[in-house]
């Protein structure tokens, strides 16, 4: 039976790429009556149709995968951010690379329109974690060879709040997209929604890139609940001293004798980090023990 590789999901369809083929294919019912959907990105095996279309009979096992936006077997997350029209707030930035981290999917930061401004403060706050940290201008080429290196042979995702360039980033990365793009407006200080779905596209090499809708499409409520001892671990930065507060039970919030505060006071970790995870450990301190 053919494999292949869903690079799109358009009203009940799926366009699965093959060899040099894209196959059009409807999903058996099974999936729905066993609650399963396919998901860009999903590893498929499909049966083809006389009429050159085709079936998606099985998914093959998946290493990781996100509800919203729906996309599975990422390798890389690429956040794209940018500290001019629009500018980003570094919680947004937090909130998606919490739950990359939750699912397991790598994450790097990528801060666009540094043509424009430089965006010191985002590159002070993100050099103090794990994440690559990359600048680029979508506009200029800037560092897009850099990146081309570090998405070689992976399937990567690419996410930002509205109007930061990322359909432009891609025709940056290559041409002949002509991936559609808009103005931000002035007046509101965001981009309209350019991307309206998520489709994977073939950079060659094994290289697939996923342009995804904006941040809002990133849901807290849509993630799987995360233990709020497990929150902290979630900050990669927070790691070396999460374990060796003075108390075992440490939520590293006003605890005494805390590590990873001491680590703030000392600019080890940023301060603006923390004040995301303080935000985040009070949402994930709301889910019920049932949906855990």
């Amino acid at each position: 039976m053919p494999r292949g590789k869903i690079i799109k999901a358009l009203s009940g369809f799926y366009y699965i790429g093959s060899e040099n083929d894209i196959i059009t294919c409807r999903a058996r019912g099974k999936f729905r009556l066993d609650g399963l959907s396919p998901l860009v990105g999903d590893d498929v095996e499909f049966e083809l149709n006389p009429d050159g279309s085709g079936t998606v009979k099985s998914l093959l096992p998946r290493s990781n995968a996100l509800v919203r936006p729906p996309v599975a077997n990422i390798d890389l997350l690429l956040i794209l951010c940018a500290d001019t029209n629009p500018v980003t707030d570094p919680y947004l930035i937090d909130r998606v690379a919490v739950i990359a981290e939750n699912a397991g999917i790598n994450v790097a930061v990528c801060i666009n329109k540094c043509d424009i401004a430089p965006a010191e403060r985002l590159k002070e706050i993100y050099e103090k974690t794990k994440y690559p940290v990359m600048s680029l201008s979508a506009l200029t080429g800037e560092g897009t060879d850099e990146l081309r290196d570090i998405i070689k042979g992976k399937t990567v995702a690419l996410t930002g709040n509205s109007g930061v360039g990322k359909s432009s980033l891609l025709n940056a990365l290559c041409p002949g997209f002509s991936i559609p793009t808009a103005e931000v407006s002035d007046k509101l200080g965001r981009g309209k929604h350019t991307t309206r779905h998520t489709e994977l596209y073939a950079l060659g090499e094994g290289t697939f890139v996923a342009d995804t809708p904006g941040f809002s499409s990133f849901d807290l409520s849509m993630m799987q609940p995360i233990e709020k001892q497990k929150l902290a671990f979630l900050f990669p930065e927070f790691v070396p001293f999460a374990g060796t507060c003075r108390f075992d039970d440490c939520v590293h919030l006003n605890e005494p004798g805390c590590s990873v505060r001491e680590a703030v006071d000392e600019g080890l970790i940023h301060s603006s980090r923390h004040e995301s995870y303080k935000r985040l450990f009070e949402i994930v301190s709301s889910f019920k023990e049932w949906e855990k």
